[in-house]
């Protein structure tokens, strides 16, 4: 009798652009479940187009396959191939569509286009005989996957970060796409609550908390750094994406009145719709010697200029649960954060300062308390921040819970 070969665990990623600078997160995480014995097949709605300074978000790139490449026919044939083969699936599907359209989507070329998109997804996954797909972010990839579940015997789940999905979570069917999901990964405990605020009681129990992570090699890093001191630079590091959710136009509002006594640099990582708003507003203010605008930079620039610093500052109006926290304090950094959504879940003066969201007062106050506190004091907090990050935010430990998961669907 032959031994029995055991069949591989076959699992999909699908988000709308991978990969993305700033979704650093997700990589980690597939590289995680790999490393547990899943293969992981990155599928993006899109092709971002943008410049992907970090060696392993180029080398992702090479393994992902991009469902909308150009290629229109493609998705006609898609559907018509689907119509063929399977007509009661696909008029599941279209009732599903128009659904959508009564329950809060206004926008009929948008729920058409996830349709084809759909059919697309679906075909794609039939022939690379994948299960299950697992979709981050719960907007347009999201309404993808639950019309491929419809579409065929697909199953999906998504992880729900925010704030997107709570701005407008009727517009984006949040209750429905939760409903037809397997399970709701929820990044903190925020994020569950809010969760359970917009959909069913009877789904609340397939709504799991399952934290972001780091890097076992990113967790020691610092243990590795003989005589490693924290606390003695006058730079201050923000890595974020240049956009109204970050603060950073209230950020830079409090440099200026923090730099009238003291003398210090923040640099700022990261790109986005705001750069020319914000390059205006720093020559306005006079600030050319206090913030530097360095663009995305790669995972190595990222660690040193936050090795540098003195603090890590992100003075955030609407936020999840930042991974770049988590990434500043598996450094021994203490960071500066506003406190809001899943931000207190990490952080707290043991281990940082909490500002007030939106007061540019506040920030300047906690920039001055961090430029003004001792550098024995800074470290304390820091080594603190390392700890915690260390329990809680260990990739390999988070993402096993993920795996747990996904084993009986795959």
């Amino acid at each position: 009798m032959e031994p029995s070969i055991a069949r591989p665990l076959r699992v999909a990623y699908l988000t709308n652009v991978y990969p993305k600078p700033s979704h650093s997160f997700i990589r980690r995480e597939i590289l995680a479940l790999e490393r547990q014995g899943f293969e992981v097949t990155r599928l993006s709605v899109r092709d971002g187009g943008c410049a992907l300074p970090d060696p392993a978000d180029r080398s992702e790139y090479d393994r992902t396959h991009i469902l909308l490449n150009g290629n229109y026919l493609e998705l006609v044939l898609a559907f018509l191939s689907r119509m063929i083969a399977h007509p009661i699936r696909l008029a599941r599907g279209v009732a599903t569509a128009w659904r959508m359209l009564s329950q809060g989507m206004s926008d009929p070329m948008r729920v058409g286009a996830y349709l084809l998109e759909a059919c697309l997804l679906a075909k794609y996954m039939e022939r690379a005989g994948i299960r299950h797909v697992h979709v981050h972010f719960g907007t347009n990839p999201a309404a993808v996957a639950r019309l491929a579940r419809e579409l065929s015997q697909v199953t999906y789940s998504v992880t729900l970060h925010g704030p997107d999905e709570f701005d407008a979570p009727r517009a984006l069917l949040l209750r429905e796409k939760v409903s037809g999901a397997a399970f709701v990964i929820a990044i903190s405990s925020f994020c569950r609550g809010q969760l359970i605020r917009w959909t069913r009681t009877q789904d609340w129990s397939k709504i799991k908390v399952v934290r972001c992570g780091i890097e076992q090699e990113q967790l020691s890093y610092v243990e590795q750094l003989a005589g490693y001191i924290t606390g003695t630079s006058d730079h201050l590091v923000c890595v974020a994406r240049l956009s109204a959710q970050k603060g950073l136009g209230l950020l830079l509002e409090a440099v200026a009145v923090v730099a009238q006594d003291h003398r210090f640099q923040l640099r700022i990582i990261g790109d986005g719709e705001l750069r020319a708003q914000l390059e205006d507003q720093i020559e306005r203010l006079g600030l050319h010697d206090h913030v530097v605008l360095l663009g995305w930079c790669s995972a190595d620039r990222v660690r040193q200029e936050m090795l540098n610093a003195r603090a890590l500052i992100l003075p955030s109006l609407a936020e999840g649960l930042p991974v770049v926290l988590m990434e500043a304090m598996a450094l021994g950094k203490p960071v500066v954060a506003s406190c809001i959504s899943g931000i207190p879940e990490l952080v707290d003066d043991a281990c940082g300062f909490l500002l007030p969201a939106g007061s540019a007062e506040a920030i300047a106050e906690g920039l001055q308390t961090v430029l003004e506190t001792d550098a024995d004091i800074l470290a304390a907090m820091g080594e603190v921040g390392r700890q915690r990050v260390r329990r809680y935010h260990d990739v390999d430990r988070n993402t096993a819970a993920l795996a747990a998961l996904f084993r009986p669907l795959v």
